[in-house]
């Protein structure tokens, strides 16, 4: 029998090999144990001995960020998770409130959660969000709550000295205008609700992979969902970067499970989501949807980098093996997501960059794909990069098995996996590359008239890319197959802050000044519109874009259609030629040429919006670009 020595088992003197029974371990109660499993670490701060000397300025920079505008100082803070600590940690930040604004928020302490790993956000999520669960592929999958999208209708922009004249008002822009006094009041409810709770998570990190124009943001939010979402889409700054983090450029208050007051002067419904560029701040309420902050920053970047002289880009980016870069522009459901993901190039980034003096980079530091149907056979990339850290926004799984079923729409039909761009393979890391040689526009056309591929003059290029065209297919009444033409200014007017024709004189300089080549791929229909027509072959598509990627399609043979003026080719290496002139390849011209002038007729009518304004240094640009549209 095992001897005692002083309470402890003497496995020794028992006979008993470390091999069968395992060395005592040298504690009192069941925390101890727990106390050991885990080393002390704070993020951020590799050197154990200044810990406590950098963590004050960080806790007093993140109380400034939640200060009060109606009190005089900000709130509490401690550092670290109150369900694991009996009693106030040593890294605190305490004022000292005077009597005259004393209240219970100024009582109570705050704890900070700050840019926790991925580990610990999924403990935090499983514990507290009774939506988020671990699935089969070790992902997390959580619930966006009421709002499974953006809230566009109630985006709104402060519009004082600074913005009046500089930003995109009035017919067309995404701009909604709200005052100065209406943001604060906004801030004020977001602040308090943020203070009123145990704990919050904050995040400091960087956009734009350009070390010379990076932008530090900061992130604070209730959600360990939106924490871990931002901690892999904003780019992740290394512990030395984040010891030296200092005054973050923009800050993020995300207060989305609590409403605005609808009676506030211009809220139209309990979510609002407010941009004040002076203050370098973004408010969000009444929505939980984590893609408001990933866009509401892209919009941030579209005011800030232009005037750098950097023009911002809705666009998917990649590298050749010879250094060729291409960018990919596309509404959603064009495949721009699916073709600027190649195994034979290199990704740069799938959604936002950035094209400076230097050439490209990616403004985040992950992708946000879409989920729906998703299969390892059409997107292995994307399946593989589903994966311990990667989270999934309201997707449906199996109870039992946690296996994600893509095809499932009960939630939503805008099912999404946000995941760290180096979960990719062939992401270059970091994501920047040289002066893009091919720029690719891209068009889902459900009316089946625009041809598979056409090589743009600069001209062509520019009116393209300001229309911003493709075509949804109505599926809300039963029966209806009538395509509908959608246009979104620069691929992306949602979240343009300048006029659409501010980004194309910038885009046009820059192809001009490094002798890029435009392209406009259609990825839609062809023989007939939606209905009677079929889609063109993901194959034959991306034997179009490797054409253009090599240069073979430099070289080839061109002819002219009519109304539009497009340049197709007679010739695509595996890709049959008479579908290239989309003509051929309906049964009935008359339907054609019907279809044709209807979307001519479309086009014109979205550009006149963009007729009475300068591109460029002169307006023979203009004169071209608006020459350069359908003629009919």
């Amino acid at each position: 029998m095992a001897e005692k020595v002083n309470g402890e088992v003497n496995h020794e003197q028992s006979g008993l090999r470390d091999g069968e029974s395992g060395l005592a371990v040298k504690v009192q109660t069941i925390n101890e144990l727990h106390s050991l499993q885990m080393k002390r670490s704070e993020p951020g701060t590799p050197v154990k001995g200044a810990e406590s000397a950098r963590s004050t300025p960080k806790l007093e920079s993140i109380s400034a960020s939640l200060a009060s505008m109606t009190r005089e100082t900000g709130p509490n803070l401690v550092k670290g998770d109150p369900d694991r600590k009996s009693a106030a940690p040593k890294d605190s930040h305490v004022v000292s409130t005077p009597s005259i604004s004393v209240s219970d928020s100024s009582l109570k302490f705050t704890h900070i959660l700050y840019n926790l790993s991925p580990a610990e956000l999924y403990e935090q999520a499983i514990k507290n969000e009774k939506e988020s669960f671990i699935t089969s592929t070790g992902a997390i999958a959580t619930l966006s709550g009421a709002k499974t999208g953006r809230a566009p209708k109630d985006k709104r922009v402060v519009k004082d000295d600074l913005t009046k004249d500089e930003l995109w008002w009035g017919k067309g822009s995404p701009n909604i205008e709200m005052d100065e006094h209406t943001f604060m009041v906004n801030r004020e409810r977001a602040v308090d609700y943020l203070n009123s709770l145990d704990k919050v998570f904050v995040n400091d990190q960087y956009l734009n992979w350009d070390p010379e124009n990076r932008i530090k943001v900061r992130i604070v939010s209730a959600r360990a969902y939106h924490s871990l979402f931002m901690h892999n889409m904003c780019i992740r700054p290394t512990p030395e970067e984040l010891e030296h983090f200092g005054t973050p450029d923009f800050t993020i208050y995300n207060a989305g499970m609590f409403p605005c007051n609808r009676y506030t002067h211009y809220m139209t419904s309990s979510t609002s989501v407010d941009l004040n560029l002076g203050r370098k701040e973004m408010v969000i309420l009444g929505t939980q949807y984590a893609g408001e902050m990933k866009k509401g920053l892209f919009c941030v970047m579209h005011y800030l980098m232009p005037k750098r002289h950097i023009l911002s880009l809705h666009s998917g980016c990649n590298l050749g093996k010879e250094g060729d870069v291409a960018l990919f522009f596309g509404l959603s459901g064009t495949g721009k997501t699916t073709l600027s993901t190649d195994h034979n190039r290199y990704l740069i980034g799938d959604d936002e960059h950035c094209w400076s003096d230097t050439g490209v980079s990616n403004i985040e530091g992950g992708c946000y794909a879409k989920c729906i149907s998703l299969s390892k056979e059409k997107e292995p990339d994307i399946w593989n990069a589903i994966k311990f850290g990667t989270v999934l926004e309201n997707v449906v799984f199996d109870e039992h098995t946690r296996e994600v079923d893509y095809e499932d729409k009960s939630v939503t039909e805008n099912t999404r996996a946000a995941y760290p761009i180096d979960y990719i393979p062939n992401a270059k890391i970091p994501c920047v590359a040289p002066h893009p040689k091919n720029v690719i526009l891209l068009a889902c056309d459900a009316f089946g008239v625009l041809p598979p591929v056409s090589k743009l003059n600069l001209a062509q290029t520019m009116y393209h890319f300001i229309s911003g065209y493709t075509a949804l297919v109505a599926g809300t009444v039963e029966g209806v197959k009538e395509p509908t033409a959608t246009f979104s200014a620069c691929f992306g007017a949602a979240f343009l802050m300048l006029h659409p024709t501010k980004y194309a004189a910038m885009l046009a300089e820059k192809m001009q000044k490094h002798g890029a080549t435009g392209w406009l791929v259609n990825t839609g229909w062809s023989g007939g519109s939606y209905g009677s027509g079929n889609r063109i072959k993901l194959q034959y598509t991306r034997k179009i874009i490797d054409a253009i990627h090599n240069g073979s399609l430099l070289n080839a043979d061109y002819k002219k259609t009519g109304i539009f003026g497009l340049e197709i080719p007679t010739e695509v290496e595996g890709v049959p030629s008479e579908i290239l002139d989309p003509v051929n390849t309906w049964p009935d011209k008359d339907a054609y040429n019907e279809k044709l002038l209807k979307l001519a007729c479309l086009f014109k009518g979205n550009f006149e919006i963009f007729t009475n304004y300068k591109i460029g240094e002169d307006n023979n640009l203009t004169e071209e670009i608006l020459a350069a549209g359908p003629i009919f």
